[in-house]
Parts: C-alpha cells; sequence; structure tokens
C-alpha cells in the first residue's frame, strides 16, 4: 500500500556531501514516523536517523549526529537525508523507512524502500 523510492546516492569524495531523497507514494499516514537505515557490506543493519511527522521530533546514532540531518516535506511526501562530512565508513547500502516504532537506535519500520548506495572515497 506504501511504496517508499530511495534516490540521491552516488560517489563522492571524503569531506563532501550528499542528499537522498525518500518519495512516498500510494497510501500516506500523516502520523507516521520516517526514517532512514543504513547497511555496509558484512555489516547488520543500522539506524542513522528518524523524524516525526511533524517535524519537531528527530533522532540520530550518535555517530551520524552533527553530520547528518532528516527533514521531511509532507506536502510532497518526501523525507529527506542530509549528509556532510562524508567519511568512507559511511559507504552503504541506504533505505528508507515508515511506520517506525521503537526507541532509537532499536527502531524498526512497517515499509521499507529498496535502498540506494553511497560510496565515499578516500
Amino acid at each position: 500500500q506504501v511504496q517508499l523510492v530511495e534516490s540521491g546516492g552516488g560517489l563522492v569524495q571524503a569531506g563532501g556531501s550528499l542528499r537522498l531523497s525518500c518519495a512516498a507514494t500510494g497510501r500516506t499516514i500523516e502520523r507516521y514516523f520516517m526514517g532512514w537505515f543504513r547497511q555496509a557490506p558484512g555489516k547488520e543493519r543500522e539506524f542513522v536517523a528518524a523524524v516525526s511527522w511533524s517535524g519537531a521530533i528527530t533522532y540520530y546514532a550518535d555517530s551520524m549526529k552533527g553530520r547528518f540531518t532528516i527533514s521531511r516535506d509532507n506536502a510532497k511526501n518526501t523525507v529527506y537525508l542530509q549528509m556532510n562530512s562524508l567519511k568512507p565508513d559511511d559507504t552503504a547500502v541506504y533505505y528508507c523507512a515508515a511506520d517506525l516504532s521503537g526507541s532509537p537506535p532499536y527502531m524498526t519500520g512497517g515499509y521499507w524502500g529498496k535502498g540506494t548506495l553511497v560510496t565515499v572515497s578516500s
């Protein structure tokens, strides 16, 4: 019922920036928490950030705090992840999720996108 499509991934040099977008189609519910997760090769899925439907409440994993910013535009049914000061360790597939539950960093999503690859070179 809800489809999430990520975009904005790509190759960037260390210290650079990228902005990821997640467009939601189908049924959208404004009360959803939306968020981003990532998974690097050989590693478990990792929580990145989450935002309430109003945008008033945000959560970040410690390693992303101060470098990444999550936001949402409900008029466009879109969630963004602005990533600055990127490091090679940020290389991963980034997944958008909707209808999050739990508390950070142990949140889980009811709907998932297919992911977008971010590669940070040295």
